[in-house]
């Protein structure tokens, strides 16, 4: 399998409300390059993925992400500066966890779980 190459690998977020999750991802940062009303286009830097106008509650209930960042507390102080907490209630705050992360937790409008973190030292 030496000459197989992948390029990226995208999941597919479900979506009970599209709008309000993609206003919710604007505020988290993502830019979204293209959407159609039932699927959109949405990165930051060198991640993405695919959000989806498509809800199964057990599905997004039990779907969860991480975005690996450089800098957890610059990510933490500016989605405090800008208000993202005010409208959207962190599940967990940032601490540093037992397996060498810094992060916090979000859940997205569809119950999608996201720990957003950087790797401790």
């Amino acid at each position: 399998m030496t000459n197989l190459r992948s390029v990226e690998l995208k999941a597919f977020v479900p979506a009970r409300d599209f709008a309000a999750s993609l206003a919710f991802y604007r505020a988290l940062g993502f830019a979204v390059n293209w959407e159609d009303g039932n699927l959109a286009y949405l990165h930051h830097d060198q991640c993405s993925f695919l959000l989806q106008n498509f809800y199964v509650r057990e599905l997004a209930e039990n779907l969860m992400l991480h975005l690996l960042v450089e800098d957890v507390d610059s990510w933490w102080s500016q989605l405090q500066a800008d208000g993202f907490f005010d409208r959207h209630p962190v599940a967990q705050g940032l601490q540093d966890q037992p397996w060498s992360m810094r992060d916090f937790v979000l859940l997205d409008p569809s119950g999608v779980l996201w720990r957003i973190g950087q790797n401790l030292d």
